[in-house]
């Protein structure tokens, strides 16, 4: 489905060269819901936006077999000034969907009443949480990107939407979560791999990766 090629990515910080990947080769299959153990700092969200398209590798090449989101919390292609309305039905038309239930199922998933019309810059980070979930969920995806975990509200109702509705997507489609923290990871993966120097190590369980990561602190 997602297939890294001898992938290489890097950046210059002012005094070093920070070396995010370094020749990466691995292929995230259907059905797989990989979970990457990542430090803060190590280039965690810059693996989920190569995969997602939203940069560029340095050397190699990224194949996308199949339609693979936007990272969860990804908010760069919303424009700030327009209201949720607005926003969710250009993203509907940019991913060839119907605007109409796009808006319709993000109103009822967010369930923020007036603030939809209103800009996105005014909207609380629960809010703009509410929209990126509800955005990423009204869309079906082979793959999905999650970068740090899922977001948390104190509202009850809407978690228990959200949570269906996951469970409903996650169900028929494959998942790439990226962390530092393993508890997501446990409820959602069935393999996972840690990110380090560099290099990704694969593992075929879960507490092998949570023991190579507990290592490297």
């Amino acid at each position: 489905m997602l297939e890294f090629e001898s992938v290489s990515k890097s950046y210059w910080t002012g005094t070093q060269r920070k070396v995010i990947l370094e020749d990466a080769s691995f292929t995230v299959r259907s059905g797989m819901n990989l979970g990457i153990l990542a430090k803060n700092g190590t280039g965690k969200t810059t693996v989920v936006n190569m995969m997602a398209g939203l940069e560029k590798p340095d050397d190699g090449v990224i194949h996308r077999r199949c339609s693979v989101s936007f990272p969860l919390g990804f908010m760069g292609g919303l424009d700030t000034k327009q209201s949720g309305t607005e926003n969710v039905r250009y993203i509907a038309s940019l991913y060839s969907l119907e605007p109409d239930e796009v808006e319709a199922f993000c109103r009822w998933m967010c369930d923020i009443r007036e603030y939809f019309d209103m800009p996105i810059g005014t909207y609380s980070q629960g809010m703009r949480a509410r929209l990126s979930l509800a955005l990423m969920m009204a869309m079906n995806f082979d793959l999905y990107l999650i970068d740090e975990g899922m977001p948390t509200t104190t509202d009850v109702a809407f978690n228990r939407r959200a949570g269906s509705v996951m469970r409903e997507r996650f169900e028929k489609s494959t998942l790439v979560i990226v962390s530092h923290q393993m508890d997501t990871l446990e409820k959602f993966c069935n393999s996972a791999a840690v990110m380090h120097d560099g290099k990704l190590y694969f593992f075929d369980t879960l507490e092998e990766a949570k023991a190579l990561y507990d290592y490297t602190d």
